[in-house]
């Protein structure tokens, strides 16, 4: 299994328009062949700050995931939103 977990950090007021995404991400992802957890967080301390936890059953699901249309639609606005640094870990 591989677990990832994907800190944002909104700009410019922005996440709104982060969240609504991170959360339509998180509903198709659930979905998807392979997908063994996935969640979205809000900071309760740090304004703006979004964790979007993801485990995946192996590498050819996180990649079938990765190539997804709302994988790309989704992380797209993510990136336009604000920041986002990937951790990932083998479970």
């Amino acid at each position: 299994m591989i677990r990832i977990n994907c800190f944002f950090q909104a700009r410019d007021g922005r996440v709104a328009e982060a969240l609504a995404a991170a959360k339509e991400l998180t509903a198709a992802s659930l979905g998807q062949d392979g997908c063994v957890a996935y969640d979205v967080f809000e900071s309760a301390t740090r304004p703006g700050v979004l964790l979007i936890c993801e485990t995946w059953r192996d590498q050819a699901a996180l990649d079938a995931h990765s190539a997804s249309a709302p994988f790309v639609k989704n992380v797209g606005v993510l990136n336009e939103t604000g920041t986002l640094k990937i951790e990932t870990f083998p479970l």
